[in-house]
């Protein structure tokens, strides 16, 4: 519960793929687009928030979406994977936070904190002992965010939207104590 009203965080399913798609869009719109050139963008989104993409990675074992919903709408969302990390990521058993985001509108009440919660319960039960992502280097709000939450940054990597190579700050926290 925040406030008066009811937050659920729960696994996607084959059934929210077109509001996840329509979501996902929208948010990375709102966070990136006024920075980057619409073309890149758009080139982009094509191949990475369509509703087949999205339907592909809620399918996938490796992947667990999950999200966030306050009184039936969604709010937020993050993608947590299993797959090979970056060299500069060296703790033991490493996890990727792929995407997290919250919507605009209710950014600041807590949502996010909750929502972190739940992607470092998800990560150990996929038996991760570290959390890694990659944040864009130009996104001080996220950087001061994951950094309150405990990660620090080991490194960066290459991250390609659309024609436009930009680099994101690798960050890490450890699962266990």
């Amino acid at each position: 519960m925040i406030g008066s009203v009811d937050l659920l965080i729960r696994r996607a399913c084959e059934s929210d793929v077109a509001a996840l798609a329509e979501f996902a869009t929208r948010t990375f719109v709102e966070t990136f687009g006024p920075d980057n050139q619409p073309e890149d963008m758009a080139m982009f989104l094509a191949s990475t928030f369509g509703v087949e993409h999205q339907a592909r990675e809620i399918a996938d074992s490796a992947w667990v979406t999950l999200l966030v919903e306050i009184d039936g709408t969604l709010v937020g969302y993050a993608q947590i994977k299993q797959g090979p990390p970056p060299p500069c990521v060296t703790g033991p058993s490493p996890v990727e936070l792929y995407r997290f985001y919250v919507d605009t509108a209710w950014k600041g009440r807590g949502i996010a904190q909750r929502l972190m919660s739940e992607v470092r319960a998800t990560a150990l039960e996929l038996g991760g002992k570290t959390l890694w992502l990659g944040v864009w280097e130009h996104n001080p709000r996220a950087k001061a965010f994951y950094a309150k939450c405990g990660f620090r940054d080991v490194g960066s990597h290459a991250f390609v939207l659309g024609n436009d190579t930009q680099t994101d700050r690798i960050l890490v926290a450890s699962l266990v104590t």
